[in-house]
């Protein structure tokens, strides 16, 4: 999901990392108003594809009206319909940078709502940026009641994430800033310590992790990972520091979000 707040330069987020924006702007536009079409038998994924993982925090006014609130979870739990939607989960956040050391520098951004999606290719991801569905629910539903968002893709490699996780299903998103952001062995072992997560704990179904292949959106954020549990108990018996506290000597900031998959209406 992209979203402008800015009409000259589409798609691109002008918040500064740690400043909350006072107001976002209803024009939206997609990277590609005529994205190129796909045939149908093109649109499942193989066993050894590269998948691109979508996630968008959003930061909901203070105030908003429930029903508002609902009706915009509503309207984007919608986009699942779309035909290059592999998986979409969209609700509230359970946990925003919870944790039990101080040793590991987490960002003060707060967050509200977690949209996760996944798609076949980037391409599949610009088709369905452009998709009237997608571009109704953002710039009528979501927009217009929200204070802050952020969003990071990245290519997701051989994971094989489910068509749609069942509800209850936990995912822990953690995006990284990193000190020396050009230092390749540096982003290398950032990535070993958290791939490592599924090793070192139990209860880990799968890691998915990558390079922000969308910087302008991210606020800086460079690394992102998703890890996902079984259920809430299992993701509440790790700490989210886990697997980071190795590499914190090469961490500026670190955001931790966690979201349960809510049941379907």
């Amino acid at each position: 999901m992209l979203l402008s707040l800015r009409t000259c330069s589409p798609l691109s987020l002008t918040f500064s990392p740690f400043k909350q924006a006072k107001k976002l702007s209803t024009s939206f536009k997609p990277y590609h108003q005529s994205p190129p079409s796909r045939s149908q038998s093109s649109i499942k994924m193989s066993s050894t594809s590269q998948g691109v993982e979508h996630i968008v925090l959003f930061k909901v006014k203070e105030n908003t009206e429930s029903s508002k609130v609902n009706t915009m979870i509503n309207e984007l739990q919608n986009l699942v319909t779309i035909e290059q939607v592999r998986h979409l989960t969209f609700g509230p956040i359970l946990n925003n940078n919870e944790h039990t050391t101080s040793t590991i520098p987490f960002s003060d951004l707060r967050y509200t709502h977690l949209l996760h999606s996944r798609y076949d290719s980037k391409e599949d991801l610009q088709i369905y940026n452009a998709h009237p569905t997608h571009l109704n629910g953002v710039r009528n539903f979501a927009l217009p009641i929200l204070d802050d968002l952020l969003v990071i893709d990245w290519i997701a490699g051989e994971v094989a994430l489910p068509p749609h996780p069942s509800p209850g299903t936990a995912f822990r998103v953690s995006f990284l800033k990193l000190k020396d952001e050009k230092n390749g062995e540096v982003k290398e072992e950032v990535f070993r310590a958290i791939q490592g997560i599924k090793e070192s704990v139990g209860g880990v179904s799968y890691v998915s992790y990558g390079e922000n292949i969308s910087p302008e959106r991210a606020k800086g954020f460079t690394i992102a990972s998703l890890v996902v549990f079984p259920g809430r108990e299992e993701l509440d018996r790790v700490d989210p520091s886990e697997g980071l506290i190795k590499v914190k000597e090469h961490l500026e900031s670190v955001l931790v979000v966690d979201h349960v998959v809510p049941l379907w209406k």
